[in-house]
């Protein structure tokens, strides 16, 4: 598995565990949502499930489900801040077509599912 943190995001994820010490690391995978189909979860990681698959960055562990793996497998995750926005940033080779709000996207392997 390769799920990637840039510099912005793995120092985000860095300050989420700080401030949350009982989190196991980042938990990232997909649900089903939006008009593509797809959108991205992000969140801290309080347990290993069944079938996770985990990685580790520079200290960060970041947990994957195995339904989710194909679909974000080789993603980069970044973090910007726009003005008074700011938001996780996914680069994702899988991506076949986003929405035009950028909510959510479709992958080839979505097809499978």
């Amino acid at each position: 598995m390769a799920i990637a943190l840039a510099p912005a995001a793995l120092e985000r994820a860095r300050r989420f565990l700080a401030s949350s010490p009982e989190a196991l690391g980042l938990r990232f995978g997909v649900t089903r949502t939006g008009c593509s189909g797809w959108g991205y979860v992000v969140d801290l990681a309080h347990d290993e499930q069944p079938g996770d698959v985990v990685s580790e960055q520079d200290g960060v562990r970041i947990y994957v489900d195995a339904q989710s793996l194909p679909m974000v497998d080789g993603t980069e995750i970044d973090f910007a801040q726009k003005g008074l926005n700011q938001e996780f940033v996914f680069r994702n080779p899988n991506a076949a077509a986003e929405c035009g709000c950028g909510e959510s996207f479709t992958t080839d392997a979505a097809k499978a599912l």
